[in-house]
């Protein structure tokens, strides 16, 4: 292959593989809250796309979130962030993707 296509196709590759990074984390991170995986999955996918890269990985290593009961209950450990946009973008991709909405 020559440089130029190269170069090419890892302008295409780079962004995909930088947003398959914190989707993945934060899937993961959702999972260990107590989420149940298919809406962990869904809720990433919407949120990496909304959210930093910082909030991102706050919300993924939310510590008291660990065991989560309840959406509601991982909802009101978010909150406790103190970040509205956070709470806001979390909140509205739980609901939808509770109700088959989120992709």
């Amino acid at each position: 292959m020559t440089p130029k296509p190269l170069l090419a196709l890892l302008a295409l590759a780079l962004p995909l593989a930088a947003c398959a990074v914190p989707e993945a984390r934060l899937r993961s991170g959702l999972v260990r809250a107590g989420l149940p995986r298919p809406l962990s999955a869904c809720m990433a996918e919407r949120m990496v796309d909304r959210l930093s890269l910082k909030q991102l990985m706050r919300i993924a290593d939310l510590p008291k979130a660990q065991g989560s009961e309840s959406v509601e209950q991982f909802l009101h450990r978010v909150r406790a962030l103190g970040d509205a946009e956070i709470l806001g973008v979390t909140s509205s991709s739980a609901a939808l993707c509770a109700v088959g909405l989120g992709r």
